[in-house]
């Protein structure tokens, strides 16, 4: 089977998660069984979220059980050199962020394949570039990531939104899945290298002590 650029970053996208959520899982020490289901919700939740609102069934893990398989061996790989991964300054950052840049693009390539509306699109390829990480933060007791301070969701809608102006402009599509993906990460790590974020919003102590 020939595989399309678009293919090789979906298959990326999966083993970037996968490996997050197996050392998300391993920070919090759980046991083999706790390690591999978030190591497996992480890598397919965002593409499952995008193949249900499409209406895509079965989803693409359940139809091509490659993925099942290569989730599980990247997860056995993680756990062997775990050691290796945990020295690797801020592996688990470095991971999500593939992730998160693969993933969007797969999800706006899909909208606007099935041809939904840019906006649609865009959020689409947000959707299915953030949920994964929700998901493992939330079944590791923490507040998921695109909720904090740190700009993680808008990154995503950066660079789909770049994705639909060079897709109409009607640049390669390989260039479109390369550069897009490119914007994704380097946005990630620009606003982490020099702290940048959105404002938060809260209600003072007084008023909450009222």
């Amino acid at each position: 089977m020939e595989l399309s650029l678009f293919n090789i970053l979906d298959i990326l996208g999966t083993i970037a998660f996968a490996i997050s959520g197996a050392l998300s899982a391993m920070n919090r020490r759980l046991d083999l069984f706790g390690i591999f289901i978030i190591a497996f919700v992480t890598a397919i939740g965002g593409g499952t979220l995008r193949d249900l609102l499409i209406g895509s069934t079965p989803v693409t893990w359940m139809e091509n059980i490659v993925y099942v398989y290569l989730i599980g061996l990247v997860t056995i790989l993680a756990i062997v050199f775990r050691n290796k991964l945990f020295y690797l300054r801020k592996s688990l950052f470095l991971f999500d962020t593939i992730g998160l840049g693969v993933f969007t693009i797969t999800g706006v390539e899909t909208g606007i394949q099935n041809d939904l509306n840019p906006i649609i699109s865009i959020a689409l390829g947000a959707m299915t570039g953030t949920f994964g990480g929700v998901i493992r933060d939330i079944l590791c007791n923490e507040i998921p990531v695109i909720f904090r301070k740190e700009i993680y969701a808008t990154a995503c809608i950066i660079g789909a939104f770049t994705y639909v102006v060079l897709y109409d402009l009607g640049v390669n599509s390989d260039i479109i899945y390369l550069a897009t993906t490119l914007i994704v990460i380097s946005i990630r790590l620009v606003v982490v290298k020099y702290h940048i974020s959105l404002p938060s919003f809260y209600l003072s102590s007084e008023r909450n002590s009222d």
